[in-house]
């Protein structure tokens, strides 16, 4: 389809007289603001109903609703054909109807099996019976693919282990609707082939199934209905077979999508901005040496557990760790702290945005100015006045979508905060940048700003390094390529070498593919949205 599509563009099948859970005017406002409008639809048992949307569309609104998490300010729910109303989610659990959150919401102390089973632990008479509630996680985490051990404590897990547990949790009983908010946003490529199968099983089973995901690929391979919200408003349902990632992501948008990625640019010459050698992390279980131009887009692939986190984190000072040498601008960088290096030019954008980057229950102001206070405060007090013109400049340059300026940083859309993430970075002024997972849970919209911003940044003569598990993204924005496996770099890519299955091949072998193996142009992946 070449143009946007309109609600009318394709007329969805007539509703049947009773769906499992059907949402009727859903109307939410927070004070004079409303956040979603008028949402109308229903969620048939035996079905995967795919929601999207951009950041901030109303989707996380729209699931809390259903899940008896938030009350509607208007319309109401109706469970098969019966009008309900959920005092809590406690509520909406016992009719049948359960959430499995995008943030983690486990208690890190606890284990596995006490996480699972907690508030409904299984016992013998008065003991509470840990041997039953260990076989049940056993089961229930091999059904999700989880490599974990029910005694295992939560906060020892990596992120993509957590989520998988949270899942585990949310199918322990038997549920009418389960509703998915980007599952697989921390998995890795293995771990999200074994979820979409819990999906269509789930489906088999006559369970109805809510999913949202900004990976369109995923949506068009599980869903059977898609329905768009932009802006709090519901545009409209369609069957999935008749949508293409591409109008999924015009759609989303409103628009016409001509580009995700930039334009190839110009290939770079000269010397390195930053050279790395022999740079040993972790008492050596990552290594390697690598450099970055000016100019130059250095994207870091492999599977998930490949070190490539790691290995920067070493580089920052954040992990134990040795180097040969790291030159910088021609200076040779001794002591190496995230502000020495910060003062130096070269900063570091975690992957975790939530636990690392941001503190979520304070005010944008001070998330935006906090490595920067030097810049925004000479003296000893702090200039507010200062901060303030600082977040309005930031707001404007990187298009930071807030209600109030007065927000704490956690009420910001995933979109948003990574925004707000990357202008924080930015005010150091760097001349290298390294983003973890740019667009880890991000909706296509803000994704393709998110690129023209890493583009604009090396066109202006600063170099980027970019981790991505995602290969389209790799393709689509770096001019070379490193792959990662077990700790070390096993491959190198450049030009119309980059493309995913040379990656791919790299990431899983260890080696090359013989030359002219993979003949597949890099501006193919151009067009791609998703």
């Amino acid at each position: 389809m070449n143009a946007v599509l309109s609600p009318q563009s394709l007329v969805p099948p007539a509703s049947p007289a009773i769906a499992a859970l059907r949402a009727d005017g859903l109307v939410k406002t927070y004070g004079s603001i409303t956040v979603l409008s008028d949402v109308t639809l229903d969620i048939r048992a035996g079905e995967v109903h795919a929601i999207i949307g951009e950041n901030g569309a109303g989707k996380s609104t729209l699931m809390k609703l259903l899940s008896g998490h938030v009350a509607p300010t208007a319309g109401h729910l109706l469970i098969e054909g019966e009008p309900v109303e959920f005092r809590n989610a406690v509520e909406a659990e016992a009719a049948g109807i359960v959430l499995v959150h995008q943030e983690i919401l486990l208690a890190a102390d606890l284990t596995l099996a006490e996480n699972l089973f907690l508030g409904r632990e299984l016992g013998r008479g008065l003991l509470v019976d840990d041997r039953l509630m260990n076989q049940r996680t056993t089961e229930l985490l091999a059904r999700v693919g989880s490599t974990a051990q029910p005694r295992d404590r939560v906060g020892d897990l990596p992120l993509a282990q957590r989520q998988l547990v949270q899942i585990a949790r949310a199918l322990l009983d038997e549920r009418k609707v389960v509703i998915l908010d980007e599952p697989t946003a921390m998995l890795a490529n293995d771990e999200v082939a074994a979820l979409l199968e819990i999906v269509r099983s789930l489906r088999d089973r006559g369970v109805a199934v809510l999913y949202i995901s900004h990976r369109l690929d995923e949506v068009q391979a599980l869903a059977d209905r898609i329905t768009v919200l932009r802006d709090g408003q519901m545009i409209g349902t369609w069957p999935a077979a008749g949508l293409g990632q591409r109008d999924m992501a015009e759609l989303m948008v409103g628009r016409k999508l001509e580009m995700l990625y930039p334009h190839k640019r110009p290939a770079v010459s000269g010397a390195p901005i930053l050279s790395v050698t022999e740079l040993s992390v972790d008492h050596g279980r990552q290594s390697a040496s690598f450099a970055v131009c000016p100019g130059e887009v250095l994207g870091i692939g492999g599977m998930i557990g490949a070190g490539r986190t790691e290995l920067i984190e070493g580089l920052m000072g954040l992990r134990p760790s040795e180097a040969a040498s790291v030159v910088f601008n021609g200076r040779e960088i001794v002591h190496r702290s995230v502000r020495s290096l910060m003062d130096a030019g070269l900063v570091y954008l975690t992957e975790d945005r939530k636990g690392k980057g941001l503190l979520l229950e304070e005010k944008l102001g001070p998330n935006l100015t906090l490595q920067a206070l030097d810049k925004v405060n000479p003296g000893t007090a702090l200039d507010k006045r200062a901060e303030f013109s600082c977040l309005e400049k930031a707001v404007e340059a990187y298009d930071i979508r807030v209600r109030s300026p007065r927000l704490e940083a956690g009420k910001l859309s995933g979109g948003n905060q990574q925004k707000l993430l990357l202008a924080k970075v930015m005010m150091a002024d760097p001349s290298v940048v390294v983003i973890d997972e740019p667009t880890r849970g991000i909706d296509i919209g803000n994704k393709s700003q998110i690129y023209d911003f890493i583009d604009a940044m090396v066109r202006a003569g600063k170099a980027c390094i970019v981790i991505s598990s995602e290969m389209p993204e790799l393709v689509g924005l770096a001019d070379r390529v490193l792959v990662m496996r077990a700790g070390r770099i096993v491959a190198e890519f450049r030009g119309s070498e980059i493309n995913e299955e040379n990656v791919v091949y790299a990431a899983t072998t260890g080696g090359r593919a013989e030359a002219g193996e993979y003949e597949h142009d890099r501006s193919d992946s151009n067009n791609r949205t998703g």
